[in-house]
C-alpha cells in the first residue's frame, strides 16, 4: 500500500510539473504574440501620426524630413529583440503592400526586409557592445544618439544599395541624404521621448496610488517582454 501511494504521488507530481511547464510555455508564446502584435499596432499608428502631422498639415516643407516610424523601428528591437524585428517585418509588409507600393510586390518585400533587418542589426550591435538591459536603463543619451545614427545609416544604405542595383540612380545622393536625415531626426525625437518616459516609471508597485501602480505595471510588462525575447 505504501509503495502504491508513493508511486501515485510521483505520478501526481509529474503531472503537476508537466501542467506547469505547459502553462509556462503557453504564457511565453502569448507574450511573444502580444510583443509582435503590439509592435505592428504602434508602428502603423506612428506612421499615421507622422503623415498627419508632417505631410498633410500646413507645415513648412523641411519638416517632411522627419520620419517618426524609424524611432519605433529602433525602440521595438531595443525593447523586444527579435519579437520587435518580426513585428517590424509584418507591419512593413502591410504598409508597403497596402499603402506605399501596392503595384510593386518586389519593392514592397525588399523595403520591408530592409526596414526590419537594419534595426535588428543595430540591436545586436548594441547588445554586444553595451550589454542591454530591460527598459533601456543602461543606455545613456550619448549611446542613444549613436544607435539612432546607426539605424538611420543602416536603413538609408540598404535602401539605396537596392536602388543602385535596380538601376534607380536618379538623384541618388540627394535621396540618400534626405532619407538619412529624416530617419535620424525621427529616431532621435522618439527615442529621447520614450527614454524620458521610461525613466519616470516607478520600480515598485504602490498600494495607495492607482496611477503609480498602473505605471509600474507598464514597466513590468516591458521588462517581462524583454526577458522573454527570442534573441
Amino acid at each position: 500500500m505504501g509503495a502504491h501511494a508513493a508511486k501515485a504521488r510521483v505520478s501526481y507530481d509529474w503531472g503537476r510539473k508537466s501542467e506547469w511547464n505547459n502553462y509556462t510555455v503557453m504564457g511565453s508564446l502569448r507574450l511573444h504574440f502580444w510583443s509582435i502584435a503590439g509592435t505592428v499596432f504602434v508602428y502603423v499608428l506612428t506612421l499615421w501620426v507622422d503623415e498627419l502631422i508632417f505631410l498633410h498639415a500646413a507645415f513648412p516643407r523641411w519638416v517632411e524630413w522627419i520620419y517618426l516610424p524609424t524611432g519605433i523601428r529602433l525602440l521595438s528591437t531595443l525593447l523586444l529583440g527579435a519579437d520587435g524585428a518580426i513585428g517590424l517585418l509584418v507591419s512593413a509588409l502591410l504598409v508597403d503592400f497596402f499603402h506605399y507600393f501596392p503595384n510593386d510586390p518586389v519593392r514592397a518585400i525588399a523595403g520591408a526586409i530592409f526596414s526590419s533587418a537594419g534595426p535588428y542589426a543595430v540591436y545586436r550591435l548594441a547588445l554586444e557592445r553595451y550589454g542591454l538591459k530591460a527598459s533601456l536603463t543602461n543606455l545613456t543619451p550619448r549611446r542613444l544618439m549613436v544607435l539612432a545614427f546607426a539605424v538611420a545609416l543602416a536603413n538609408s544604405t540598404l535602401h539605396h544599395l537596392w536602388f543602385a542595383m535596380t538601376g534607380n540612380t536618379q538623384d541618388i545622393l540627394q535621396s540618400f541624404f534626405t532619407m538619412f536625415v529624416g530617419d535620424l531626426l525621427g529616431a532621435l525625437i522618439l527615442v529621447y521621448i520614450v527614454k524620458g518616459t521610461l525613466a519616470l516609471l516607478p520600480g515598485h508597485p504602490s498600494q495607495s496610488s492607482r496611477m503609480t501602480d498602473g505605471m509600474f505595471r507598464i514597466r513590468l510588462a516591458l521588462d517581462l517582454a524583454y526577458n522573454n525575447r527570442l534573441a
